[in-house]
């Protein structure tokens, strides 16, 4: 057993205040998101810039000196990254919703990760690709996990497992902690975009996992979290799923806004070929397109926004959402990937063929926002089904994932 060496609680950043410190590191993220690429993995210098501005605590409670925000406060941080670079906010976001998900662990599995190391960055994936064998005290895993974002930083992995009866039949599903040492990473991640997010896969070979540090997850989908704090802890009484697929999302935030920032700050001096402007900002269509691209990240940031406020409001007043509130928030999490993918695709059209340029940074914003939004829990025609099902009163569901 670890044991607990809890921080003293820090003065916690106010939201601006991180977001100020993410964009203070926009000139060396920007400066290492190619090599990122090439790597496909984050720099570390970028990792380690990140670390010490605190910008991996945002989501590790109090108790051990992390900053325990908000659902707002980790999609404004992840924006504002990802106006630097897609990859990097991916890694970010996904390292901090893990550690938000440690946070929902019995008090016990907390120390061992956060108790030991206040630094500790926990990966994750939540599909129960493993066997588990009930041994005493606790289960033998095994199995192999893909798509496991940020996997090379990380210190501890958060994995989906099946929970099986002596006969080997599957009767639970859950979560389990297991030290990154206790695994071996398959170089798997080869991609057209988000190719600096290292989602690699994580190999387990019998490992013991203590029953501590064991959350089921069909209790978690209503709110039933095995943590000892939820009474002093708001943040970790926030629904389940609606944060886990509402953070996804947060990069899509900051990638529209650097992508318009882009093709309009070129705009006064690009012409446009084969007419008679030589300025782009003087063409009438051009403005139009202007227009509708930010209206579409307008449009995003309100929805995101209001899903946010939905998931803190609740877990303030320390109840659990409803269906139809969960189900709106999938909804607005996929509709904030398609106003943002759509709006990239209308200033690629106004940018012209340069946007594919390699030098040029939009066609790299191009392939991880269209990557990141085909994420299966963001998917919008899924989203927008299950919250249809929703407003219609229908039983039929196609995913425990609301």
């Amino acid at each position: 057993m670890t044991a607990q060496t809890t921080s003293p609680a820090p003065a916690v950043p106010s939201t601006s205040e991180l977001v100020a410190r993410a964009r203070d590191l926009k000139p060396l993220l920007s400066k290492n998101a190619a090599a990122g690429e090439t790597d496909r993995r984050v720099v570390e210098e970028s990792i380690q810039a990140m670390t010490d501005a605190g910008l991996f605590k945002l989501a590790v409670p109090r108790r051990y000196g992390g900053y325990e925000t908000s659902m707002r406060t980790m999609l404004d941080v992840s924006a504002a990254v990802a106006e630097a670079d897609g990859g990097t906010s991916w890694v970010l976001t996904l390292t901090n919703v893990c550690a938000w998900l440690t946070g929902l662990f019995p008090a016990r599995a907390q120390d061992d990760v956060f108790g030991a190391d206040p630094e500790a960055k926990v990966s994750g994936v939540l599909t129960p690709t493993a066997e588990t064998v009930k041994v005493d005290g606790g289960w033998r895993v095994t199995g192999k996990w893909y798509y496991n974002s940020g996997s090379w930083h990380a210190t501890w992995a958060a994995l989906g497992v099946p929970l099986t009866d002596e006969t080997g039949e599957v009767v639970d599903q859950a979560l389990v902690l297991i030290p990154r040492a206790d695994l071996e990473l398959e170089d798997t991640w080869f991609v057209a975009g988000m190719r600096s997010s290292g989602s690699n896969c994580l190999v387990a070979e019998n490992v013991f996992v203590p029953e501590h540090r064991v959350m089921r997850v069909p209790a978690a989908l209503v709110g039933e979290y095995p943590t000892e704090h939820k009474d002093t802890e708001a943040f970790y009484r926030s629904a389940f799923v609606p944060v886990l697929a509402l953070v996804l999302v947060g990069p899509q935030l900051g990638m529209g806004r650097a992508a318009l920032e882009l093709v309009v700050d070129k705009a006064a001096k690009k012409p446009i070929s084969y007419t008679f402007f030589a300025a782009q900002r003087d063409s009438t269509a051009f403005q139009l397109q202007i227009a509708e691209a930010a209206r579409l990240i307008d449009t995003a940031h309100l929805h995101a926004y209001r899903a946010a406020d939905d998931i803190d409001e609740a877990a303030a007043r320390g109840v659990y959402p409803d269906l139809l509130t969960r189900a709106r928030v999938r909804s607005d999490t996929g509709y904030v990937a398609e106003c943002v993918t759509r709006a990239i695709e209308i200033l690629l059209y106004a940018h012209g063929a340069g946007s594919f340029a390699e030098v040029n940074p939009l066609q790299r914003i191009w392939r991880d926002s269209a990557t990141a939004a085909r994420h299966a829990v963001v998917s919008p025609a899924v989203s927008y089904e299950v919250y249809g099902k929703a407003l219609l009163g229908v039983d039929e569901t196609i995913t425990p994932l609301v």
